[in-house]
């Protein structure tokens, strides 16, 4: 069984970061051992301050995932928030992610079952594991068992994320394929008018992440973080990717080999 990748930019900013982020990707990702969604959120419904980003238009941003999608021939995946956008976006769409603080709106996670589409469950940050597997619960009540399980951190209100690594473990307990957020689980949420973050920190935790026995990885990755419009503190650069897949690759191969 192939290990899994989600990565891709933050939010869909152009058709020319997409582009050359996706392209990145495919060159460095060897998909004979990992199972591939590029990611982009056609829209950022949670935004720290009023005047943050949201998207340049939901149907322009899906229509260019979904020309990506059709030009590289790759799986693709994006947030939802609300049932009417399950409906709009799984048309354009292989997989669709309900995000950490949506984990537990029941209706949001029964439309989204019902697309029969790849649903990936961000893991919310006030939630228990347990919490977690009753929304996967919800969405398998349609007929649907595609579902991912993504841990990103847990927040105690101090403008910081812990990973609890036991958590996985816990996880792994399930059927559901667990994946962990390697830059999400990096962030300093709120930290002024936008989220920070330390991207120092995400390849030891990826690694200590993969040491569990995960299912794959999920990062956001970007042509110049700095001038990102969103998550700027935490995306990784892309012309750091090659190193860090290559580290990636072999921390798998080493845990299966176990």
């Amino acid at each position: 069984m192939r290990n899994i990748i989600i990565a891709g930019p933050c939010l869909a900013e152009s058709y020319e970061l997409l582009d050359n982020v996706c392209k990145k990707l495919l060159n460095t990702i060897d998909l004979n051992k990992f199972e591939y969604f590029f990611k982009a959120s056609y829209k950022k419904a949670n935004r720290t301050s009023l005047h943050s980003p949201m998207g340049v238009g939901d149907i322009t941003a899906l229509e260019w995932i979904k020309d990506i999608s059709t030009k590289y021939k790759v799986k693709t995946l994006t947030d939802v928030h609300s049932v009417e956008e399950v409906k709009i976006a799984s048309k354009y769409v292989d997989a669709l992610q309900i995000p950490a603080f949506l984990s537990r709106q029941t209706e949001l996670l029964l439309s989204a079952g019902e697309t029969g589409k790849v649903i990936n469950i961000k893991k919310a940050q006030f939630m228990a594991p347990d919490d977690i597997i009753k929304a996967a619960e919800k969405v398998k009540s349609t007929g649907n068992s595609n579902i991912f399980i993504t841990e990103r951190g847990t927040f105690f209100g101090y403008k910081d994320l812990v990973v609890d690594f036991r958590s996985l473990i816990f996880l792994k307990n399930y059927e559901y394929p667990v994946i962990y957020d390697c830059t999400h689980s990096v962030q300093k949420p709120s930290l002024t008018n936008i989220s920070g973050g330390d991207r120092n920190y995400i390849e030891p935790l990826t690694f200590a992440a993969i040491s569990t026995g995960i299912d794959g990885i999920f990062f956001e990755t970007h042509t110049n973080p700095q001038l990102a419009l969103s998550d700027s503190a935490t995306q990784l650069p892309i012309d750091t990717i090659d190193i860090f897949l290559n580290k990636v690759t072999k921390f798998f191969d080493f845990r299966k080999s176990l």
